[in-house]
């Protein structure tokens, strides 16, 4: 047949059909073909410069955008310090990631060698059937090497590994639907703890139970007044109530502070006590055991517990109270957190989405259904009773809340969690004590894990209780989320991206990572917008998790560290503002009282302004200096983010689709985060 024939068959006179159109340049219909001119082809070629002159301009920008940031954060950031802070066994994590690092580069550098040299990098490579003179030098040698290496002895490994946290996270991912499958069920049937209508006789005071109410601090000057104002109104008759502030400040200024903010109320009638301890041992544990032993704490039936930064509504003994009158099993009562500073950055904004679920779903659940739940360490009212006999407060580990709660349910003890009392407190603006927060409430269940085991095995609580203490709470929430929430998704899936052989699903990084951070968003729906920042910032904040995991399970040196996370004290301000304006009429301009609008800082300043004044009356005021802000860099992260940059650079060589925009957008999370562009620095 002419290489320009057309073909045409008739299988009915009424209906025609095209059989077969042959050669290159046939046409049915021919038309006049029209040549390129010289100067339209100048124009293409000038328009395709232009498009790749934009784009490289564009990724110049972002990269000198980028190195910029990091100049500016190396050069601001005080690292001295920062290596001062950790311990050498923290370093561990940090030069694993950097040879991964390092070995994933040197196999992006010949996989691209591979790419542009037409070599063969099909995952179905028979690497027997290459014969040694088809080898065209010792670069091909060694990549035909590396795969063979690969395929015989890396890729079993990394798929055996795979399988086995593709397993767990089907596993946690059970059970957080179980969860929400509860959390549902309560919602549907509008369960909750109920109370005896005529519990307490409001006008009988004397049959109110005696209740302390226990306020520890450590030199936080920023929102110990908003504390202690909030402590002092609570609705309760004062002749049945004693607050103790527990300050283990170690600042003289901030301790005067404190104790004229207590002076204050004292003088105003209320029944406040300041104590301050010299050996400042144990952290909050000790503050808290120190107070309790004190001889007229036998004269008290609760202790209500509340951090300098929570302010409880007046109402709050009273809607908490009155659930221990006819339930002498009853060891505990907490209630739920709220956030006055939800909305201040997106750092805050994705904690928020954490703890919703944290309360809603999992402390809601397990109190309703299992009458147990950790104690989260302030906003409760425990039974005195259930603290003395479950051996009061230990100093042995840094979640000293989590470990009463475990010891009082060995006791057979019961709790309470109830969701619609909730009490304003403030999360970590910063993300550098948004860490440390973390690292405390990662390695303290481990430790306390280490701990309790014998006790766990040996107490005379139920099987099925001891089932859900060893494998739900400490094993399955505190152990093998972290561990494969980095093993998966920050050394794994980078991983496959060199060892196609034992490449993820798309179900095992996408659907499934998708769908329950879709449950985890339900407890706070007007956060659904920020569903992919969420799912991106907990992958990122795995490492810092799995490290502490690590620190506290084999008792590392930085598992023992207690840091005050950094308050701000923004909640005190449009509270007391009001109450400000009032006492603005009647106060004396000259002498320095703190208002209530007034915060801590400036009447810090204010006093050390007037010491300057009265050693030199004749020198001028000091000049108010600013501090610059500190911005830190964080090398895991810094290191982790270009891991997963170049992973997705190897994924686009193989087209690999989402596994390829996955890496790229968590590299470039963890680039962020790396470079404390998320939050606000801490000064």
């Amino acid at each position: 047949m002419a290489p320009s024939s057309v073909v045409l068959t008739i299988e009915k006179p009424s209906n025609f059909s095209l059989v077969e159109i042959t050669g290159s340049k046939t046409s049915v219909f021919p038309e006049k073909e029209k040549a390129a001119s010289p100067k339209q082809f100048t124009w293409v070629l000038l328009l395709k410069v232009h498009r790749a002159l934009a784009c490289l301009s564009w990724l110049a920008a972002g990269a000198w955008t980028v190195f910029i940031a990091a100049k500016k954060r190396l050069a601001l950031s005080d690292i001295k310090e920062e290596e001062e802070e950790e311990p050498r066994n923290r370093g561990r994590l940090y030069r694993f990631i950097r040879a991964f690092l390092f070995i994933s580069m040197a196999a992006l550098f010949m996989e691209v060698i591979a790419h542009f040299k037409n070599w063969n990098l099909n995952l179905n490579l028979n690497l027997n059937l290459i014969q040694p003179l088809e080898v065209q030098g010792l670069l091909q040698w060694s990549y035909l090497a590396w795969l063979s290496f690969r395929v015989g002895y890396i890729a079993p490994l990394v798929i055996t590994l795979s399988k086995f946290c593709i397993v767990l996270f089907l596993i946690q991912s059970i059970d957080r639907l179980f969860l929400c499958v509860g959390c549902f069920w309560i919602k549907h049937k509008k369960l909750k703890p109920q109370v005896d209508a005529d519990s307490y006789d409001i006008e009988d005071s004397p049959s109110f139970p005696m209740v302390l109410v226990q306020i520890p601090m450590c030199n936080e000057k920023e929102v110990y007044a908003q504390s202690i104002s909030a402590a002092c109104q609570l609705d309760w008759p004062r002749e049945r109530l004693l607050i103790q502030v527990l300050d283990d400040s170690d600042d003289e200024n901030v301790q005067i502070l404190i104790k004229d903010e207590v002076s204050s109320w004292k003088q105003k009638g209320v029944n406040i006590i300041y104590r301050h301890r010299f050996v400042r041992t144990g952290y909050k544990a000790g503050n808290l055991k120190s107070a309790m032993a004190c001889n007229y704490v036998k004269d008290y039936e609760f202790v209500a517990i509340f951090d300098a930064d929570f302010q409880p509504n007046p109402d709050f003994l009273k809607q908490t109270i009155p659930h221990f009158k006819g339930n002498p099993q009853l060891g505990l009562v907490q209630a739920r957190w709220s956030f006055v500073n939800k909305d201040e950055n997106l750092l805050t904004r994705l904690q928020n989405i954490n703890l919703c679920f944290h309360f809603e779903v999992e402390q809601q659940v397990n109190g309703l259904f299992l009458e147990f739940f950790g104690f989260n360490g302030t906003g409760g009212v425990w039974r005195i009773k259930a603290l003395e006999e479950s051996g009061g407060w230990l100093e042995r580990t840094t979640v000293e809340d989590m470990d009463i709660a475990v010891r009082a349910h060995l006791h057979g003890w019961k709790f309470i969690f109830l969701n619609d009392v909730k009490v304003p407190c403030e999360l970590p603006e910063s993300y550098e004590a948004y860490k440390k927060q973390q690292h405390r409430w990662h390695s303290g269940p481990m430790q306390l894990f280490r701990l309790c085991l014998p006790a766990i095995i040996k107490s005379k609580i139920g099987i099925w209780k001891k089932a859900n203490l060893i494998f739900l709470f400490f094993l399955l929430r505190k152990l093998i989320l972290p561990f494969y929430s980095f093993t998966l998704f920050c050394i794994i899936l980078p991983l496959t991206m060199f060892i196609p052989e034992a490449q993820l699903p798309v179900w095992v990084i996408c659907y499934v990572p998708i769908f329950m951070s879709l449950l985890n968003i339900l407890p706070a729906p007007k956060s659904f917008p920020f569903l992919v920042p969420y799912l991106l910032f907990e992958n990122t904040m795995s490492v810092t998790k799995f490290n502490a995991m690590v620190s506290g399970l084999f008792q590392l040196g930085s598992a023992y560290e207690w840091v005050v996370t950094k308050k701000t004290g923004r909640s005190s301000e449009s509270d007391l503002l009001a109450m400000a304006e009032k006492q603005s009429k009647s106060s004396n301009p000259e002498k320095i009282q703190r208002r209530l609008s007034e915060s801590s800082l400036e009447m810090l300043s204010k006093v050390k302004e007037q010491k300057e004044e009265k050693a030199s009356p004749e020198s001028p005021p000091p000049l108010n200096k600013k501090k610059k802000n500190r911005n830190m860099l964080y090398r895991k992260e810094l290191a982790l983010a270009f891991l997963l940059l170049t992973a997705s650079a190897r994924s686009l060589l193989s087209a690999h689709g989402v596994h390829f925009y996955f890496l790229l957008f968590q590299g470039l999370s963890f680039l962020v985060v790396g470079l404390d562009l998320i939050g606000e620095q801490m000064s």
